[in-house]
């Protein structure tokens, strides 16, 4: 499937930005810095609401903007769905009405679908302030998917939203990267949400884009590591079921042809994939494999790097990375004591074990089918 390619400037009072990237063409893209970094100026650039001075957007083979031959399509001929912050319903007409809003060609069988995805159709005759924020955002959405876009743009949907609404939201959210087979572009500042719904990341720093990858490939890099403390550092690995015991209440997952992992029951079939995290407190290192043990999670791996990296009561602390494979990385946290008791170093053969209620059911994502 063709790419969304941006490549693009604009300069501002303050700043210039140079935002380069290519982002899958479905599925949810996490953009993902600071305030300030440039998340929703990249959104808006594709939008239409800020012109670029310079280069190139395509969305789908569909030329946005192209400086070269001075194509800048208006906002209306974009195709492009954006979903606010602040749901902006428009306060003096019903939901449906909000949803219908901006439809040029009216189709029954899309309305129904998406109301039924939503889960919006008891609120169809309501009026926006007789609404939740959960359901206002809800009615957004949909208003957005409605119109037919090509792409989707979301700016920070669970900002303004309290923990009870975001979690109201939030399935709906995850359902969407399943049911839209459109490309979604997602701005947040939360980590816990690009866990939860994107399979890509895109992290912005100071107008320029320094990582754009499959999720599983920038949690593992050093930009990510500024955004972790020490001591909550994580693994995420991208799997495939192989086997649910239903007697013990688990799930087999591979992480490679010689590697998988036993985690707590998570709904799925087999062949499907999901998305684990490991975290690093929770990974032990022996230098031979252990025979008689609790632990039914223990990995074969090579040690590649060792770091010292805590501070005050974790200055004893060291991270070890290990590799699983040339792709896959596992994180373990251990004592200093522990290195010089193993004798650790670069290159040995170790294997780590991982407690199986560490990859538990709230860790595992089901993942849509590319």
């Amino acid at each position: 499937m063709n790419p969304i390619i941006i490549d693009v400037t604009k300069a501002f009072t303050d700043r210039t930005f140079h935002l380069k990237t290519q982002i899958p063409s479905r599925g949810i893209t996490a953009i993902f810095g600071r305030s300030g970094a440039g998340k929703t100026t990249l959104i808006n650039l594709v939008s239409g609401l800020v012109t670029p001075d310079s280069g190139r957007i395509e969305v789908t083979q569909r030329v946005l903007f192209d400086s070269a031959s001075k194509l800048n399509l208006p906002i209306e001929k974009r195709k492009v769905g954006y979903v606010f912050q602040d749901a902006r319903l428009f306060p003096h007409m019903t939901v449906r009405r909000n949803l219908c809003y901006g439809v040029t060609h009216p189709d029954t069988d899309y309305f129904d679908e998406i109301v039924e995805l939503l889960a919006i159709g008891d609120l169809l005759t309501r009026y926006p302030s007789r609404l939740s924020g959960g359901e206002k955002q809800r009615v957004a959405i949909g208003r957005a998917l409605l119109s037919k876009p090509q792409i989707l743009l979301m700016d920070e949907p669970l900002a303004s939203l309290d923990i009870s609404r975001k979690r109201e939201l939030m399935p709906f959210l995850e359902k969407l990267s399943h049911s839209i087979d459109i490309p979604i572009l997602y701005v947040t500042h939360s980590l816990s949400e690009i866990l939860r719904l994107a399979q890509h990341l895109v992290v912005v720093e100071d107008g320029t884009i320094v990582e754009s990858d499959i999720i599983e490939n920038v949690w593992s890099s050093s930009i990510m590591r500024s955004w972790q403390s020490f001591s909550d550092r994580s693994s995420l690995f991208k799997g495939e079921i192989l086997e649910q015991n239903n007697y013990y209440g688990l799930t087999k997952v591979a992480l490679s042809e010689h590697h998988y992992l036993w985690v707590q029951h998570t709904q799925g079939v087999i062949g499907e994939h999901v998305r684990l995290r490991v975290r690093a407190n929770d990974v032990s290192i022996a230098l031979e494999r252990p025979s008689k043990t609790s632990i039914r999670n223990i990995l074969s791996c090579t040690v590649q790097a060792i770091n010292l990296g805590g501070k005050g009561i974790n200055r004893q602390s060291v991270e070890v990375i290990l590799m699983l494979t040339s792709q896959q990385k596992l994180l373990a946290t251990v004592t200093q004591w522990a290195i010089d008791d193993l004798a650790l170093e670069v290159g040995q053969k170790v294997y780590a074990q991982i407690k199986g209620v560490s990859v538990s059911q709230k860790d595992v994502a089901i993942e849509p089918q590319v």
